[in-house]
């Protein structure tokens, strides 16, 4: 039974959030072992994931590099000076028993992600740190006794986003992994898949009154594997908590997983104290240095972001921002949209092909924008067709639109002249079948007369209909109402 919402009202929420993001490297973060999903267990290890005797670990500088394109994309510091640490924790599937990680250096400190929640509310979000560390194997459970290791995401690149216990919602929380996800997308740092596990996040929940001074005990909830899921898993954390709270009893701060079928959340262990992980500097690994010129070097490889974008759809093109917001949503499509506008002045037009028909084919045929076979160039054509009346968007979307997809290479107007396309607008072509269709309803013709005069949609559609939809709408609809005057 939900709980009633005044005594949710007696309380405060805080939510803090740590994302973590597999990086898009070809290779692990500490050794030359390939790191690609999906392959079978075990097989992308070797001496540094297995942890022989006298092996060394070495940096990977595109793991680097991509962590601080992050930390740029969130207007963080990027620290100058940079060391490893080892974090000392029981890791059933890390071979050499401790994590390697960023403690007190995180390569990105502060910042900030701006989101937008379902109430439209505009705020940003304050970050703790991003750190680099690398990612652990997979325990896998079975029925029985037995549990298997599967060691080919361990030593696998990873960014931690930390936030501050910022967020007071399960809606800003979703808002906030919906806009990370949108963010490491594109910066082609992440590909975002939460079902694969590359990016996955543990939200850490109290309560307090709201006149209290002093945060709750803090509540970790892990193994949430879509956006969905973390808003569901925090709303019934949320409820557990307030229902002890209310009969009285302490809340244990400890680590919780959701099981998204049962909707609960389930204790799994105490929560660890910062200094049970014994942190200490990895001997073996040598200081980072960020120099001036690397740091350029990054910042000049950084591409447009989805607020700039938008920013610009609004602005530049005058679209709407339920469009710019539509159109911002996926990197791919957004710079679609981007490459058209640069060859037509029609941006609402863009932003309707874009929506409608090339979306539609895209779902359809399960592609992204970038492999779409109409060239932005051509799309822009279609467009500059129709404003110039040689086309209509009828015609255009059903016959042509086909036809291009198929034959990407030919060009666009030959394509209308083999398709016989073009849009009439020569008198003497359209009014013998205007004549025709008035002569195939005198009785329409008699309402119309007697002013009933929704009907001439109705004749509009017909003609369109015998011509193919090559008749000019314009001048179609003038010879109509001319036409009906003398009948």
């Amino acid at each position: 039974m939900p709980m009633r919402e005044e005594i949710r009202q007696k309380y405060r929420v805080v939510i803090g959030l740590e994302v973590h993001a597999q990086l898009l490297t070809s290779s692990k973060i500490f050794s030359a072992e390939p790191s690609s999903f999906g392959a079978s267990p075990n097989t992308q290890v070797g001496v540094i994931t297995l942890a022989h005797p006298g092996t060394l670990p070495k940096l990977n500088k595109r793991a680097f590099e991509l962590a601080i394109k992050m930390g740029l994309a969130c207007k963080s510091e990027i620290s100058r000076h940079n060391i490893f640490d080892r974090k000392n924790y029981f890791y059933p599937d890390l071979p050499k028993g401790y994590q390697i990680t960023q403690d007190r250096t995180p390569v990105c400190k502060g910042g900030l992600v701006t989101i937008k929640t379902k109430d439209g509310v505009v705020r940003d979000v304050k970050l703790n740190r991003i750190h680099l560390e690398e990612d652990a194997g997979k325990s896998i459970h079975t029925d029985g006794p037995d549990t298997f290791i599967d060691l080919n995401r361990a030593g696998v690149a990873l960014i931690e986003i930390v936030t501050e216990p910022d967020m007071s919602t399960a809606d800003e929380a979703s808002a906030f992994v919906t806009e990370v996800r949108k963010l490491v997308r594109y910066l082609d740092i992440c590909d975002g898949n939460m079902e694969e596990g590359s990016l996955r996040c543990d939200a850490n929940v109290s309560i307090m009154l709201k006149d209290a001074t002093v945060f709750g005990k803090k509540v970790e909830i892990k193994n949430m594997n879509s956006i969905r899921n973390v808003q569901r898993a925090i709303n019934v954390e949320l409820e557990r908590q307030i229902e002890l709270a209310e009969k009285g009893e302490a809340i244990v701060s400890e680590t919780r997983t959701y099981d998204a079928d049962k909707d609960k959340t389930f204790g799994m262990r105490e929560k660890e104290e910062l200094n049970d992980y014994r942190y200490f500097p990895d001997p073996d690994l040598s200081p980072v240095i960020v120099s001036d010129e690397w740091l350029k070097q990054i910042k000049q490889t950084m591409p447009a972001l989805p607020q700039e974008l938008f920013n610009k759809f609004v602005s530049e093109y005058k679209l709407s921002e339920y469009d710019a917001n539509v159109l911002t949503d996926s990197k791919d499509i957004a710079l679609y949209v981007d490459a058209v506008c640069s060859h037509t002045k029609n941006y609402k037009a863009a932003a309707n092909w874009m929506m409608g028909p090339v979306k539609s084919w895209l779902n359809e045929n399960q592609k992204s924008a970038d492999q779409f076979p109409i060239k932005p160039q051509g799309l822009a054509e279609i467009i500059e067709l129709i404003d110039a009346g040689k086309l209509n968007f009828t015609v255009a979307s059903q016959r042509l639109f086909p036809a291009m997809v198929q034959n990407p290479q030919t060009p666009v107007l030959q394509l209308v002249e083999q398709l016989g396309l073009s849009q009439q607008s020569d008198q003497n072509s359209i009014l013998p079948i205007i004549e025709e269709v008035l002569k195939a309803f005198p009785e329409e013709v008699k309402q119309f007369k007697k002013g009933k005069d929704a009907l001439i949609g109705m004749f509009m559609g017909e003609v369109m209909k015998r011509s193919q939809g090559k008749a000019d709408p314009k001048t179609t609809k003038d010879l109509l109402v001319n036409k009906l005057k003398e009948v």
